[in-house]
């Protein structure tokens, strides 16, 4: 294996890493369709991609795939003349895919280096009716393939006969489109009635864009309809991009005893696939279409995936970014309501206007002073009340700010969420509808925690001594009080005498602090208080969005969408180093494999990878088999048997032109 080869598979496993990371849970538009080409792509990149460029010389695998109906296991057991995949009237009859190969490839295919994920069910072949062979399909182990041994199947290519692509279930249509997936060639067999339909044409649309080798086999064509279905399904191909594609013709025909085809009737199958496998230059020119297909293939998924990735984001973060913002006004109004006055109303005001009126604190202030005071508190009658009280009742106020404002901001996040689709599927079994439990509790730790913070602005202003003098003589309490009043007071929604008492409080909070700390200072103190209640607010505000985070970060984590794109063009650069390598050697094995005159020129081989042994079986006397190819004893240090060369169909035969073009 070469540095570049070394370096395109690290590459294609970054690339695995990354298809695998990306999260893509929201029932937005083409989501479905994103995470099954995801699981699609990973899993061929498992089945086929990682194994043939692991090892570019290994057999081919040829699927045989189509409609239901189409008689692939009838031609299957043809081209192998023997009766071992399961036919019949009852569909799909091929439950389980039959893995078909030479004893001698036992390595290749026994072994899990293709199809990883399905394990081995190694049988033993034993003479029965074509309606009757190969496993039971109710003793076939789901998620398993059939491997059958047989010197009738040539070296070097393998034939597997998959479930039907339109099958009724489910798990076979999944199952044909992996194995189809995991193909180095197709043979796709329709019908002269169903040639035309949906389904396989979208698979063959699948091939074209892929760029892999496929044989269409019309089967069942009435005698006298040939020449007329094989032109039109020629258009087709031809429009589709596949008009290369050899067309093979298989006319109605009589079942013998055994439910076999006649031998003839695939005739020109069976020489196009022997001249393949006896080709090494051919084996390698079609593996290399087909990887290069597939990796051309898995970059336009990995973009088209990492756009679907992007729309995920983009309705992830809208979503983030409504709730926060309902959130965000939550706060905006708790501000509001800190400087309108609101929290000066009823009960505050009255405590607060007791203690101003009658508290001996304010009787040394000025004469101008005292008239303001007088006119305020001829609004009320009654006795002191401490300052804690005030202190209490502004707690209080502020506390039933807050925990409103999260309620309602949560009520609406919810509502608002729900209204699409997309927000239902996220919110499925989760209630933020509701402010969290505990808001009462960390609100009312933010009031203390508010008010804490303000005797800490309050002493640190307090430095000069005959500053302190005057603090500490008045307490601690009662200018927190007067600066909280200070702060909240206003005009802006109170209405009649309630913007006089408010005004006369702040104007009394407000003198006394200025006695005490000046002016300028004061100014400071409010300003800063304001501050760091908002900042208190935003954050008791934005960890009630947060809540939202457990059902959005999940949308967001894992791989984004540049680095899937990188992932893709860092394989792709390290693919074109590995083809620009690969040509000298190809290059050699086209001349010293090359068809002269029908026949292929010797070739060494590379040795298989050790691998699991497939079960001695059991072979019928006098089935007709499929043309093994010709060999010559090579002795290249093959286990398990010799090299040899091949005889293929010569150009100027009869049908070559007409079977093979």
């Amino acid at each position: 294996m070469t540095d570049a080869t070394i370096t395109a598979l690290e590459r294609l496993d970054a690339l695995r890493g990354a298809l695998e990371g990306v999260a893509l849970p929201l029932a937005i538009a083409d989501a479905d369709t994103a995470r099954d080409a995801r699981r699609s792509a990973v899993r061929q990149i498992d089945d086929y991609i990682q194994p043939r460029l692991s090892n570019l010389d290994a057999p081919l695998l040829a699927v045989v795939g189509g409609s239901t109906g189409a008689g692939k296991s009838t031609l299957v057991n043809a081209l192998i003349g023997l009766p071992v995949t399961r036919t019949g009237v009852i569909r799909p009859t091929t439950r389980q895919p039959i893995l078909l190969h030479s004893p001698a490839d036992a390595a290749w295919f026994a072994s899990k280096r293709i199809l990883p994920g399905l394990a081995r069910v190694t049988v033993v072949v034993r003479t029965a009716p074509a309606n009757r062979a190969g496993e039971e399909p109710d003793a076939a182990r789901i998620g398993s393939v059939v491997v059958v041994a047989d010197e009738r199947v040539p070296r070097e290519l393998a034939i597997l006969d998959a479930p039907d692509v339109d099958s009724i279930a489910d798990e076979n249509r999944q199952l044909a489109a992996q194995l189809l997936a995991a193909a180095d060639l197709w043979l796709f067999a329709t019908t002269a009635n169903r040639y035309a339909d949906a389904v396989p044409w979208k698979l063959l649309d699948d091939a074209a864009a892929r760029d892999i080798t496929v044989g269409v086999v019309l089967n069942r064509v009435p005698p006298g309809a040939e020449a007329e279905v094989e032109a039109d399904l020629r258009q087709m191909l031809g429009e589709r991009g596949l008009g290369s594609a050899p067309v093979f013709v298989v006319p109605e025909a009589r079942l013998d005893e055994q439910g076999m085809l006649p031998a003839a009737a695939v005739a020109g199958i069976r020489s196009w696939l022997v001249a393949i496998a006896g080709n090494r230059a051919e084996r390698a020119r079609i593996s290399g279409r087909t990887l290069a297909g597939a990796v051309d293939r898995l970059g336009v998924t990995a973009r088209s995936v990492a756009s679907a990735r992007e729309e995920q984001l983009v309705v992830a973060n809208d979503l983030r970014q409504s709730v926060r913002a309902l959130y965000d006004d939550a706060a905006d109004r708790v501000g509001d309501a800190t400087r309108d006055g609101v929290l000066l109303r009823g009960e505050v005001l009255a405590r607060w206007q007791d203690f101003v009126g009658t508290s001996d604190v304010f009787r040394t202030l000025e004469s101008w002073f005292s008239r303001t005071r007088d006119q305020v508190t001829a609004w009320f009658q009654g006795k002191p009340a401490p300052a804690i009280e005030v202190e209490r009742e502004i707690e209080s106020g502020l506390h039933a700010v807050m925990v409103d404002a999260a309620g309602r901001a949560a009520s609406e996040a919810w509502a608002r969420v729900r209204q699409s689709a997309v927000g239902r599927q996220l919110t499925n079994g989760a209630d933020l509808a509701h402010p969290s439990v505990d808001l009462t509790e960390r609100a009312s730790k933010l009031v203390r925690d508010w008010q804490q913070g303000l005797i800490e602005l309050i002493t640190d202003q307090a430095a000069g001594k005959r500053t302190k003098a005057r603090v500490m003589s008045l307490g601690l309490n009662v200018i927190t009080v007067a600066l909280m009043v200070v702060v909240f007071a206003s005009t802006g929604g109170l209405t009649g005498g309630e913007i006089a008492i408010a005004g006369g409080s702040a104007v009394v909070g407000q003198k006394l602090l200025e006695t005490i700390f000046g002016e300028d200072a004061v100014r400071r103190l409010a300003a800063q208080a304001r501050d760091d209640l908002e900042a208190r607010v935003r954050i008791l505000m934005a960890a009630e969005a947060s809540r939202w985070d457990a059902l959005l970060d999940p949308v967001e984590a894992g791989t984004s969408a540049d680095e899937l794109r990188d992932a893709a063009a860092a394989l792709e650069r390290a693919m074109a180093a590995v083809s620009t390598r690969a040509e000298p050697a190809a290059g050699r094995a086209l001349l010293k494999s090359d068809m002269v005159e029908g026949e292929l020129v010797e070739d060494a081989l590379e040795p298989p990878l050790p691998g699991e042994a497939n079960e001695v079986h059991e072979l019928p006397a006098g089935a007709g088999p499929l043309p093994a190819v010709e060999r010559a004893d090579r002795g290249a240090g093959r286990e398990g048997g010799d090299d040899h060369l091949s005889r293929g169909p010569h150009r100027d035969e009869p049908g070559w032109r007409e079977e093979t073009r």
